[in-house]
């Protein structure tokens, strides 16, 4: 177990006491001083594994929301008695503020820790599933949409937080490939859940499913989610200094702190600010990233929003045989998450022997590390077959060809994108350690606006060139990636070491400026 109660899982999974990632000295009187290397986190690879699990069923919620609803759009018009267009504004409701709710979330949890707000997260979206659960009215059900997708957009970027704070670049990509492997399953088994509650029960069942998920997942976290955030606990061996951090485990079975640290203090409240994450938008090398996964989650949906349609209009199948066809592209994207995280972790380890780093998977990676090189290392093989199947798929569909083409393009886009999403993301958290959650946001903002603009216009490309050119239009576009990515290779370590000398002067400036009293921007 970590050191510190508040920071214990159930005893099952036992771990030795840590300090922090930096190296300390250590002398014995009689020999020479040594440096000991001390592991970058507390928590032991048990307790990392079941940290990002926990956190990837949080963010599952995100995109099962969504797509567990449209099997029942119909059914929702003809209960509440309003058009199939006014129970699409639900949908774009949903879209807008899954964009907006994780650039306040996130950056409270960059200051406040993950733990507080992902509990803030969970609940706002269970009361939101409770009531949709119960509602009969359509302002009801926009209002509630709104909720739920606030509560559940922002579990994305608190994931993200929580692998960080607690693995190692070394390792992050076993890690970051459970979350790509749950948040892609959720696309695949929606429509699936959704058609079968709709057809045999009601569509109320839909929110009562998710309703029971979510609170049981909500009780889970509230026993057992310890506190992360490296500003607040360090390594994860110190106390969290205010109880709303500490897990109700902790609190009710304490355990005697074998570190003795004593807690850093709480953090000074910061009022929320969305536009914060707008700031990397501002940095070159993070801005390709957020580009990129942008580009590749806009031929994701796409392909996605186009495929029940397509399925029903040219072969002829019901909703819930339709909703099946999501299934292949599901079983590809875990299967991808799975080995793409070997894969990242393998480039990692390949790029530090070769550019003579330590390859150690428990301690951070020493300053001037070339994360661009590691983790772009297998990616453009992943960027051609990605345009090639997403073309195919469109010709396929043109050609009004057997149906097993179709389905086995749609399970080649979504292994190798979600590979693509693994990388996007493992990288995002290279180059922004400390503000994660905040930069997360940005990145779900800039994936939201992109899809949104590609998913409008899917349709009237299909109606002006037919299905077949408008794969291939998105295909290129989803080939943009390259050169964007050529360009981070060539120069992205470049930009990195330029921001981070930039910081390190400006803090120095504020730590002297307190020293001789002056304000800020004054000389002597």
């Amino acid at each position: 177990m970590a050191a510190e109660s508040e920071q214990h899982f159930p005893s099952s999974l036992p771990s030795v006491a840590r300090h922090s990632s930096r190296s300390r000295s250590n002398s014995t009187g009689d020999g020479p001083m040594m440096q000991i290397e001390t592991p970058y986190s507390s928590f032991s690879p048990a307790q990392k594994t079941l940290l990002a699990f926990a956190a990837s069923v949080s963010a599952m919620f995100s995109g099962l929301s969504s797509f567990v609803y449209y099997p029942a759009v119909t059914a929702l018009a003809r209960s509440l008695h309003v058009s199939i267009e006014s129970i699409n504004l639900t949908i774009t409701a949903y879209l807008v503020v899954s964009g907006l709710a994780p650039s306040i979330l996130g950056d409270m949890a960059d200051h406040m820790g993950r733990r507080p707000i992902s509990l803030l997260a969970l609940a706002l979206y269970f009361n939101a599933n409770l009531g949709l659960a119960l509602q009969n009215n359509y302002i009801a059900l926009v209002v509630l949409r709104c909720l739920q997708s606030a509560g559940a957009s922002s579990t994305i970027a608190l994931a993200y937080g929580i692998i960080t704070d607690v693995s190692t670049p070394a390792e992050r990509g076993s890690y970051m490939a459970i979350l790509m492997g749950l948040t892609n399953a959720a696309p695949s088994l929606g429509p699936v859940i959704g058609g079968v509650l709709a057809e045999k029960l009601s569509w109320h069942w839909i929110f009562w499913l998710l309703t029971i998920f979510s609170g049981l997942h909500l009780l889970a976290l509230l026993f057992y989610l310890p506190e992360t955030s490296r500003k607040l606990v360090g390594d994860g061996s110190m106390p969290a200094a205010r109880l709303i951090n500490r897990s109700l485990f902790a609190i009710l079975v304490p355990h005697q702190s074998t570190s003795g640290r004593p807690a850093n203090p709480p953090l000074p409240f910061v009022f929320p600010n969305p536009l914060r994450c707008l700031d990397t938008l501002f940095q070159k090398d993070t801005v390709i990233v957020l580009a990129v996964g942008g580009l590749q989650y806009t031929i994701f949906g796409c392909l996605a929003a186009s495929l029940s349609t397509q399925m029903i209009h040219l072969y002829s199948l019901n909703y819930l045989t339709a909703g099946l066809m999501y299934l292949p592209s599901g079983i590809g994207g875990i299967l991808s998450a799975y080995c793409s995280g070997k894969l990242i972790d393998h480039d990692y380890r390949l790029t530090a022997r070769q550019h003579g780093f330590p390859t150690s998977r428990s301690s951070d990676t020493p300053p001037g590390f070339p994360f661009e090189k590691a983790r772009l290392r297998s990616v453009f093989p992943l960027l051609a077959v990605s345009a090639v199947a997403t073309g195919g798929y469109g010709w396929a569909l043109e050609a009004r060809t057997s149906i097993a083409v179709p389905i086995v393009m749609q399970f080649l886009t979504g292994s190798s994108q979600v590979a693509i999403f693994t990388v996007c993301g493992s990288l995002i958290a290279d180059l922004n350690p400390e503000r994660i959650a905040t930069v997360q946001a940005s990145y779900n903002l800039v994936r939201c606006a992109l899809s949104a603009a590609g998913v409008a216009a899917l349709q009237a490309i299909i109606d002006r060139v037919g299905a077949g050119w408008c794969f291939t239009i998105y295909a290129v576009i989803g080939l943009l990636s390259v050169p964007l990515f050529m360009v981070l290779r060539q120069w992205g370590s470049r930009w990195r070491a330029h921001r981070t000398a930039h910081v390190e002067m400006h803090g120095r400036e504020e730590v002297d400026e307190k020293q001789d009293g002056r304000p800020k921007g004054k000389s002597v």
